[in-house]
């Protein structure tokens, strides 16, 4: 019996959904088909840049373009118990160790970045002293253990493209537990992931690589493999990438300024992007 395939949109509310979260839900939607489930899913644990308007702004996009979960609308910031336990797992195979560096140690220590780009941890507090331990802790994955556990680099499923080699171990020491909320999004994306029964990840190219990293923690956990469909990303007129941080407008503004759902929904930006 084929599974019936569930998909999920699941923005952060750091800003003003855009052109880019537009081609992402439906780029989700699409991959449901038909007779499948497309699920939303808010991922606010960021409590500082996820802030209460940009929620409600979210829900009233998502409404006006006609985005309709099949299931409740889940909230990452209403289950940190949750992904408390999945670390506490870990922690208690001996598979985390907390990490006192500041930002400045990391910068000075490393010498390597990871496949999407961030900086690989030198791995200075493995077999850390005293120092720095007045301060909070984060929680880092000891990436060497889980694959010697696993006994394999989990690769993954690509739609279209078949089996896909992780590169987890060019990771290093990723951090699973932070200082802020005690819980990084590596950790709540595949849980929830997992919960929600989600068999196909769709989501923008800018995360391809960090499949790696959710594979293995998958595979630690028990979790089951879904199949991952990446899409191409939305280029703004000067082929950067439209981000929040970069002001891109907002799907809110174009309502104002007289776009109506459809032309928003077909937009050149995001017909080029999903390839129509």
């Amino acid at each position: 019996m084929t599974r019936k395939r569930r998909t999920r949109f699941a923005p952060s509310p750091t800003g003003l959904l855009h052109l880019g979260h537009v081609v992402s839900a439906l780029h989700a939607r699409k991959m449901a088909g038909t007779g499948g489930e497309f699920l939303i899913r808010i991922e606010d644990i960021d409590g500082t840049r996820c802030i209460q308007p940009h929620i409600d702004a979210l829900h009233a996009d998502l409404d006006w373009l006609g985005f309709q979960s099949s299931e409740c609308i889940r909230q990452q910031s209403q289950h940190f118990s949750e992904y408390q336990k999945v670390l506490e797992n870990l922690k208690e195979r001996n598979l985390l160790y907390p990490c006192f560096c500041t930002r400045s140690d990391i910068e000075r220590d490393s010498v390597l970045d990871a496949p999407d780009g961030s900086t690989v941890y030198s791995g200075r507090c493995r077999c850390a002293g005293p120092e720095g331990r007045d301060r909070t802790p984060v929680w880092r994955l000891n990436m060497a253990r889980a694959l010697d556990v696993l006994q394999e680099v989990p690769d993954w499923h690509e739609v279209g493209q078949g089996r896909i080699a992780g590169r987890a171990h060019e990771f290093g020491d990723i951090v699973l537990g932070r200082r802020d909320n005690g819980v990084s999004y590596h950790l709540c994306v595949t849980h929830d992931d997992a919960l929600q029964g989600i068999t196909c990840v769709t989501r923008g190219r800018d995360l391809y690589d960090a499949t790696s990293v959710h594979r293995v923690l998958q595979e630690l956990m028990g979790w089951p493999e879904p199949h991952y469909a990446h899409h191409p990303l939305v280029m703004d007129e000067n082929g950067k990438k439209l981000s929040k941080r970069e002001n891109a407008e907002g799907v809110s503004h174009l309502r104002a300024n007289g776009w109506s759902a459809d032309e928003v929904l077909r937009h050149p930006l995001v017909l080029k992007a999903l390839g129509e």
